[in-house]
């Protein structure tokens, strides 16, 4: 606080006003969400716990002179473990090796037996062999740990009812787990508990949602507007004005997970054949990635907070639709700046467009 020159004086300044009733308190969930949050931050601790030793698992293959990460994408794969495990096992052949791959892996046999062609040292495949025991330890504990999550879930009272509102097919049907995704079905479970198919907005999966749900709760009544919730997000434009003149309209630096998953939510929609996807694409060839990231998560966290809200059913409008409504608004725009000229626009006709 401005004035108080010690952390003595800053504290007692805090209690008086704590005393007058001048504080607002932080957001917190309630305890069941609590709980759910405490087991979702510790999974993601583990998973970054995990990827480092990927990463040294890779670097023992790198200093032997071998290069599986060229014949397979994800030496975490099916293909890829097979292969670390046979080395770890004894097995140095690169032709007995690249049998092991899998049937849907494009690479043939042979560049795969290329690519293990190396010098097996001792130490480094003793270095191997650790950080493989140290992964399959953290897998372990990861799958402990969506046991309790699917426990902690399963506790949650029913917002709907599944029978009668049955959950729509996926976007993408897949036959196995991506990436980090629990075993169970975890989709099931958060639309009994939510009520509202949040997957339907692109670029939200089921652990994006699961990491919003389990930092904002269940009670949208906490945030009175969206502009309420994007402003704790830290993701809406701020305002620091001096002397009548804004001075900066960057966002705040705010450390907050569920703003990151909103993020990492736009990273994947800007990729996508949507209207978001369209939006991204547009702010991203005019400020650049950092600004379009942050702006499309914006984007994203008001839909969410709408749906929350409401319990609405999200309906993309498409990469078309988005298109026509950005068209008009620049034409509208152009009208309005020629009549501040004193000129007035006049529509070609299509055909000369056309010649």
């Amino acid at each position: 606080m401005p004035g108080r020159k010690t952390d003595v004086l800053d504290c007692q300044w805090l209690q008086q006003l704590h005393s007058y009733g001048l504080l607002s308190g932080s957001f917190r969930p309630e305890d069941q969400i609590c709980v759910l949050r405490s087991y979702i931050r510790q999974r993601d601790s583990l998973i970054r716990s995990a990827s480092v030793h990927i990463q040294r698992m890779q670097k023992a293959l790198t200093q032997m002179n071998l290069q599986p990460i060229q014949a397979v994408s994800d030496i975490t794969g099916t293909t890829g473990m097979a292969i670390i495990r046979a080395i770890v096992a004894g097995e140095h052949d690169p032709q007995l090796l690249a049998a092991k791959k899998h049937h849907r892996v494009k690479r043939s046999q042979a560049e795969i037996a290329a690519a293990l062609e190396g010098d097996y040292r001792k130490e480094h495949l003793f270095v191997l062999q650790q950080e493989l025991h140290l992964y399959d330890v953290y897998q372990s504990q990861i799958a402990e740990c969506d046991c309790q999550i699917e426990k902690c879930l399963s506790q949650f009272n029913d917002k709907i009812d599944i029978s009668q509102s049955p959950l729509s097919p996926p976007k993408h049907i897949r036959h196995k787990p991506q990436g980090n995704e629990p075993a169970f079905d975890l989709r099931t479970h958060l639309y009994r508990m939510s009520g509202i198919d949040f997957t339907r907005v692109d670029g939200l999966g089921v652990l994006t949602i699961q990491i919003i749900l389990s930092e904002v709760g269940l009670d949208p009544s906490r945030f009175p507007t969206v502009k309420h919730f994007t402003s704790w997000l830290g993701l809406c434009p701020g305002s620091r004005i001096t002397g009548g003149k804004i001075k900066s309209s960057q966002t705040r630096p705010v450390v907050n997970r569920a703003a990151n998953a909103f993020r990492m939510a736009a990273q994947t929609a800007g990729k996508s054949n949507s209207a978001l996807g369209a939006f991204y694409r547009r702010l991203r060839s005019r400020l650049g990635s950092p600004k379009a990231i942050t702006a499309t998560a914006h984007k994203i966290a008001r839909i969410f907070y709408k749906l929350w809200t409401n319990g609405e059913d999200y309906t993309d409008p498409g990469t078309d639709y988005y298109e026509q409504r950005y068209r008009e608004q620049m034409v509208n725009n152009l009208h309005k700046k020629a009549q501040a000229f004193g000129f007035e626009l006049i529509p070609q006709p299509s055909e000369n467009l056309v010649s």
